[in-house]
């Protein structure tokens, strides 16, 4: 299994991208025997800080392994010597009705971490007491959208 994570901050009122491979997805190799969140958490903490949310958001089949995809929020200072780039909207990826999508960009698979995550700070009272206002504001324009296969 992998984690593929999506390190995020806030820079001037603007969600970006900064983790440990840039604006690219950091992955990582997790055991069979070993919890992804805690791994992605512990691995965070040890190069980053203290994250301020770690949250899975998506898993499919790549790279020859189930890949769990995460977001990760970190505080707007932290980690200021990462290089970040700000986050441009993408299309969602399309699947069928019983099939996963043919091929799926990792813009496509952050646009849905970050619905998933404004989904979360609106229904979920933990990501809503962690989250700052300034971030709810941020994903106010990420909504989820119905299953368009069946309509």
């Amino acid at each position: 299994m992998q984690a593929e994570v999506f390190v995020i901050r806030m820079r001037q009122g603007r969600p970006e991208l900064a983790g440990p491979c840039g604006p690219d997805p950091w992955y990582i190799e997790v055991a069979a025997e070993d919890d992804p969140v805690e791994v992605v958490s512990r691995l965070s903490r040890n190069l980053m800080g203290e994250p301020v949310l770690v949250h899975s958001t998506s898993w499919r089949r790549a790279r020859g392994a189930v890949i769990l995809s995460f977001v990760v929020v970190n505080s707007d200072a932290q980690a200021p010597h990462l290089v970040g780039v700000p986050i441009s909207r993408a299309e969602l990826a399309r699947s069928g009705a019983t099939s996963a999508a043919k091929t799926i960009a990792s813009a496509q698979v952050l646009e849905h971490g970050l619905r998933h995550l404004a989904w979360l700070s609106r229904e979920d009272e933990v990501v809503m007491a962690t989250l700052s206002d300034e971030w709810k504001r941020a994903l106010e324009d990420y909504v989820p959208e119905p299953f368009r296969n069946l309509v």
